[in-house]
C-alpha cells in the first residue's frame, strides 16, 4: 500500500526523531511569545547555531571513528587572535586569515599524532591541549578583547554582513555530509569506528584518517571563531571554551552521532544544533531563570535522544518483518 511505503520510508529517516522535537520546540515557543517568530528573531537564533554546527561538522567526524577533541572551542578562541598577530605584522588581511587558518589546522594534526603514534587517548590529549590553548590565548591577548578588522572585502566574506556566518554553516554541514556519505574517506571514516581491527586489516590507514579528522575539527573550529568575532566587530578571549565545545559535542550527540563511535550524520548534528539554539533563544524571550535553563535542556537532551533509540528500534522490527 502507498501509505505503508511511505510510513516504512519515513521511519528510515536517521534524524526524524530530532527533526520532530526541533519543529515541536519551534511551534511551542511561537505559541509562547510572539517576539520569537520575527525576522530579528530569526537571525538571534542562528547566530547562536552557526558555531555550534560548524564545529559539531567536523566533531561527528571525530566521533564517528572513536575520538572527540576538547580542545576545539580553544582553537576556536585561538584563530581570531592569531589573525590579529599576522595582521598586524603587516600581513594582508587574507593572508592572516588563511595564516590564522593554517595554524588551526596544525593544532588538530598535532592532536592527531599524538594520539594515533603515542597512543594516548584522545580525551586526555585534547584536555591538555585545550589548556595549553587557554593560555596562549590569555597571554598574546593580555587577557583583553580586541577589535575586529573593518572595511574589507574579507570582513564581508568571513561573517561581516547580515546572515553570512549561518551561510558558512549551511555550506559546511552540506560539504561535509557530502564528505561523509559520499567519499571513499567518509567510508574509511565509519569503518574505521565501525570496526577499527576489521578497517586496519582490510587496508584503511586508520591512524591517517584519524589524523585528518582531528585536522578538519580544528580547521572548522578556527574558522567558526573567525566569523563569530568578525560578526560581534571584536575578539574576545573569553569567548569559546569549553561552553563551546561542550554545545558543539551536544548538537552532534543529540543529532544521532553515537559516542561510541560508528554511526552519525553532519544533518543531523545541524538539527541538534539549531534546537538547542531554538530552545536558548525561546527560553531567553520567556523568561525562563538561569537556574532551571540547564534543567529543562537536559531533560529536551534527554527526550530527543530517547526518540532517536525508540526509532532505530522501531526500524529495525519494521526491517525485520520485511525479510519475513
Amino acid at each position: 500500500m502507498p501509505v505503508r511505503s511511505l510510513l516504512l520510508a519515513v521511519m528510515r529517516v536517521k534524524e526524524l526523531s530530532i527533526l520532530l522535537v526541533t519543529i515541536a520546540a519551534g511551534i511551542y515557543f511561537t505559541v509562547a511569545g510572539g517576539a520569537f517568530n520575527s525576522v530579528d528573531n530569526y537571525q538571534t537564533i542562528t547566530q547562536y547555531v552557526a558555531p555550534w554546527a560548524i564545529i559539531a561538522a567536523g566533531q561527528v567526524m571525530l566521533l564517528i571513528c572513536g575520538e572527540i577533541d576538547l580542545s576545539a572551542g580553544f582553537v576556536f578562541t585561538l584563530a581570531p587572535f592569531m589573525l590579529m598577530q599576522f595582521f598586524v605584522n603587516g600581513w594582508p588581511l587574507w593572508l592572516a586569515l588563511l595564516g590564522a587558518i593554517a595554524v588551526s589546522t596544525l593544532v588538530g594534526v598535532v592532536n592527531g599524532l599524538i594520539r594515533t603514534v603515542l597512543t594516548i587517548p584522545s580525551f586526555i590529549t585534547t584536555l591538555g591541549m585545550a589548556f595549553l590553548l587557554q593560555g596562549v590565548v590569555l597571554i598574546i591577548s593580555n587577557a583583553r578583547p580586541v577589535g575586529a578588522p573593518k572595511d574589507s572585502w574579507v570582513v564581508d566574506v568571513f561573517g561581516g554582513t547580515r546572515w553570512t556566518e549561518f551561510l558558512w554553516a549551511a555550506a559546511v554541514v552540506v560539504v561535509m555530509q557530502v564528505v561523509l556519505s559520499a567519499t571513499r574517506f567518509g567510508i574509511h571514516t565509519q569503518a574505521t569506528g565501525g570496526n577499527p581491527v576489521g578497517a586496519a586489516e582490510s587496508g584503511i590507514p586508520v591512524n591517517r584518517v584519524k589524523v585528518v579528522n582531528f585536522a578538519i575539527t580544528s580547521t572548522l573550529a578556527g574558522l567558526a571563531g573567525i566569523l563569530q568575532g568578525t560578526r560581534v566587530g571584536s575578539y574576545d578571549p573569553t569567548n569559546g571554551g569549553f561552553t563551546t565545545m561542550f554545545f558543539a559535542v551536544a548538537s552532534a550527540v543529540i543529532g544521532g552521532t553515537a559516542l561510541l563511535g560508528g554511526s552519525g550524520t553532519v544533518v543531523g548534528a545541524f538539527l541538534g544544533a539549531l534546537l538547542l539554539g531554538i530552545v536558548f533563544d525561546g527560553f531567553n524571550l520567556t523568561g525562563v531563570s538561569a537556574n532551571a535553563f540547564n534543567v529543562v535542556l537536559g531533560a529536551a537532551i534527554l527526550v530527543a535522544m530517547v526518540l532517536n533509540v525508540t526509532l532505530i528500534v522501531v526500524r529495525k522490527r519494521v526491517g525485520s518483518r520485511e525479510l519475513t
